[in-house]
């Protein structure tokens, strides 16, 4: 009769197995099911698929939490579509901003409403219930238009900032902010960040200072002189260990500052490095990867695109503790593509973004991988997570895509292909804006000055 292996070097074996090889063993006999079940394995899976912060289970349920999150996911994937339910909100809303999602976006055991927020050009800011394609809340009409959006969708929080240089925080119940702050200089960029002890927003502004601030409260924690140009670019890593800083000035050449310089200052400047390429245009953290990150730059005399990966460290020579910046690939796109505007990162080694009517994925070095062409018009936006990419173009068309897991990296699936609104074959004047979590769609279609439509998917119970 053979003996089992004890419990110790079997959860050792065990965690190396993926969610389907951990179940398929959890087959084999009552002891190896209960070894297949352990928290501790279950929780280290939940962590390597979903990084990032989201909030843990109230119980001990990791396995139930992977299971059922991992289900809906897989149903928005193979979603087409006549699963989803479709939902409009038109009437005075103005032209609609900004948008993103307030509700939790982390894994839940039982779902969560997705609750949108929205900026109007009436001052204003919505929420909705995108289940129920209906709006919760506005806000009063503010002293001055609301230029910015960000939020933190573990608290249920929104912050804005408006012309008149009003930092504010909102909650997802009232139509009345949490706390307001008067600026000293306009603001160009919001970045939240769930720490271990508390939220708090960081605020780049036009003389290139980074504020930090607590929330809901909105009282300084810091303040650093970053650049003599606009922070434009102010992006916390998954693993709140580094803020990227940047603008699109072409003398500004972006740093990242050690996250805790910033969330607990000294006597001294924070620690930071430098990274060597200017005129910045967007940058993303790899979603997978820890310590990378990924610039997309102009060369504005040869109209060219470029992108440089960099992997970040804190080194601690005799003397002190310095921040090191190992640039691990850069390239150029080939002459005569056209420039694109959006770009994404997920697991460090490729980089998908937008150039014209394709979406690309390319290595870091540069070499092709995949090429879609699902569009038959200019893409006008792009926006992903660890999950989705999702595409909307002037030929009043979104595209879903789901990211796959591969021997060789990251792969782009296509999943669905969905109409900006419904039987309606105008042609698009204005660029539309979309987002999706793993059970909704919602686009900002735009067809005159003066009005916008909010439609809204939802997958259908």
């Amino acid at each position: 009769m053979a003996v089992p292996l004890p419990e110790v070097p079997m959860l050792h074996v065990f965690s190396f197995l993926d969610a389907a090889s951990l179940l398929r063993a959890g087959q084999v006999s009552k002891y190896w099911s209960k070894m297949a079940d352990d928290e501790h394995l279950w929780r280290s899976l939940c962590r390597s698929r979903w990084r990032g912060p989201w909030e843990a289970p109230q119980v001990p349920a990791w396995k139930q939490l992977f299971l059922a999150q991992a289900r809906r996911e897989l149903r928005m994937a193979r979603a087409r579509p006549q699963d989803f339910s479709y939902r409009e909100a038109t009437g005075s809303l103005g032209i609609l901003g900004p948008l993103a999602y307030l509700s939790g976006s982390g894994p839940s055991l039982t779902g969560q409403k997705s609750i949108l927020c929205s900026v109007s050009s009436r001052r204003m800011l919505y929420a909705w219930d995108v289940q129920e394609g209906s709006m919760i809340w506005s806000s009063p009409a503010q002293r001055a238009a609301i230029k910015y959006l960000a939020t933190l969708p573990q608290r249920s929080l929104a912050f804005t900032v408006d012309q008149e240089k009003a930092v504010k925080v909102w909650n997802c119940r009232d139509a009345e902010p949490l706390a307001t702050r008067s600026m000293p200089k306009r603001c160009f960029s919001l970045e939240p960040v769930l720490t271990d002890d508390s939220p708090v927003l960081m605020v780049g502004d036009s003389e290139g200072d980074i504020h930090t601030l607590t929330v809901p409260q909105l009282d300084s924690v810091s303040l650093v002189h970053a650049f003599n140009y606009t922070v434009d670019h102010l992006h916390c890593s998954p693993n709140r260990k580094w803020v990227f800083a940047g603008g699109t000035h072409p003398h500004m050449m972006p740093k990242v500052f050690s996250a805790e310089g910033l969330l607990r200052p000294g006597d001294g400047a924070p620690l930071c490095a430098s990274l060597p390429s200017a005129f910045c245009s967007q940058a993303c953290w790899a979603l997978r990867c820890a310590n990378r990150v990924t610039m997309m730059f102009r060369r504005a005399l040869f109209r060219r695109t470029g992108f440089s990966t960099f992997d970040l460290a804190a080194r601690s020579p005799a003397g002190g503790t310095v921040v090191e910046a190992h640039q691990v690939a850069s390239f150029m796109l080939p002459d005569g593509m056209e420039s694109p505007f959006r770009m994404g990162v997920r697991d460090g080694t490729t980089i998908v973004f937008n150039s014209g009517c394709h979406l690309f994925l390319f290595s870091i070095h540069g070499g092709l991988l995949q090429r879609f062409d699902h569009h038959q018009d200019a893409i006008c936006h792009l926006w992903m997570d660890s999950l989705h990419v999702l595409t909307a173009s002037m030929d009043n068309y979104l595209h879903l895509y789901a990211w796959q897991e591969g021997g060789c990296g990251s792969r782009l699936r296509s999943c669905c292909h969905l109409e900006q609104r419904r039987a309606d074959p105008t042609p698009s004047c204005y660029y539309s804006m979309a987002l999706c979590d793993s059970a909704s769609v919602v686009c900002v279609v735009s067809r005159s000055r003066e009005a916008s439509v909010l439609v809204m998917y939802s997958l259908t119970p």
